[in-house]
């Protein structure tokens, strides 16, 4: 098993899948650094064109400044000294992903760690974008039964949608899971179950870790320690990974919905959960207004989905220079 590996790692699935809880696992691994979200990586690379060619330093330093100062990100959660990360980023490759790899690799070396990582659930939508900033990533896919999905993204302030897009959403993530799976290969794109995570955690991890390249290190399982201390209280909906691996929230689906929303949420998801190897409870079948309602939902996000990657096609073939990382590198 190697021991020098420096791929950046991705961790992404449907919100409310348990990605945080495996954050703060992965960074309590011994040789891994993995931040909470930082929300800089894939608007950078939407924004892309606003900073010109980044050959020309003045263009990297607008990028850098605006990494680290910028509205739209949240570089403060890194705890790191901005204009010491932004001279890095002036003095590093021309390339949008060597300037975001430079502000991981602070944060890494800052934790005495030589490899990194970033978790946002929604990364499943945005992988070809990943890949081509960083063509080296290994990308970890967290699925959780869809229904306590659902239910605990019902409950989150910050979910603006419905019980149909909250179904949709775990659809998303599910298929494109599998999809990525068969393109990627093995040995850049794992799957694993948040059930079998907090049930046996040992288990879980280690299999995690050999698909990374990486020992086992069993203060992975300790990590609600480090939560303790960088997951705020007013978070309260990551409150749970103040706590060791437990299996309390499994099948939590059963209190929180009603028959008729559980019923609905099962029918329009049973062949994924199926799949997932999770069992149906054989509700009855929803309303065809329900059912109406939830594909022309599907339709309209499939457009909307066709549409961006038509634009990201065509700005591509305008971009002002490489973006990918200079910065990373495979296993040795």
């Amino acid at each position: 098993m190697t021991t020098e590996c420096h791929r950046p790692i991705f961790v992404l699935g449907c919100p409310r899948s348990g990605t945080t809880l495996l954050q703060q696992m992965l960074h309590s691994h011994r040789r891994i650094a993995f931040p909470s979200e930082t929300r800089f990586v894939h608007v950078a690379y939407e924004k892309r064109h606003d900073f010109g060619d980044l050959e020309q330093v003045d263009n990297r330093r607008a990028l850098a400044e605006w990494i680290t100062g910028g509205g739209d990100t949240k570089f403060h959660v890194l705890e790191l000294d901005a204009a010491g990360v932004i001279e890095e980023i002036v003095d590093g490759p021309p390339t949008l992903g060597s300037a975001l790899a430079a502000v991981f690799r602070s944060y890494a070396r800052q934790h005495g760690k030589p490899r990194w990582g970033d978790k946002r659930p929604s990364y499943f939508r945005r992988v070809p974008a990943l890949q081509r900033m960083f063509p080296d990533a290994q990308f970890v896919h967290l699925v959780r039964d869809g229904r306590d999905a659902v239910s605990s993204l019902m409950r989150m302030p910050w979910f603006k949608g419905d019980l149909h897009a909250a179904a949709l959403t775990w659809r998303e993530a599910v298929d494109t899971g599998r999809r990525l799976s068969a393109r990627l290969g093995p040995d850049t794109f794992y799957e694993c179950r948040y059930e079998d995570l907090v049930a046996e955690p040992e288990d879980a991890l280690a299999k995690l870790c050999a698909f990374l390249g990486e020992e086992y290190d069993a203060e992975m399982t300790k990590a609600y320690r480090h939560a303790r201390r960088t997951v705020p209280t007013e978070r309260r909906w990551h409150l749970r990974t103040h706590e060791a691996p437990n299996t309390r929230q499994v099948g939590a689906w059963r209190e929180r919905m009603g028959d008729a929303e559980a019923d609905l949420v099962e029918h329009v998801l049973a062949d994924r959960l199926r799949h997932h190897g999770y069992e149906l409870t054989g509700g009855r079948r929803p309303a065809a207004a329900h059912l109406a309602k939830f594909q022309r939902l599907a339709a309209h996000r499939w457009r909307s989905r066709h549409v961006l990657a038509a634009r990201d096609r065509i700005a591509r073939a305008s971009e002002p220079g490489p973006v990918a990382s200079r910065l990373t590198g495979p296993c040795l």
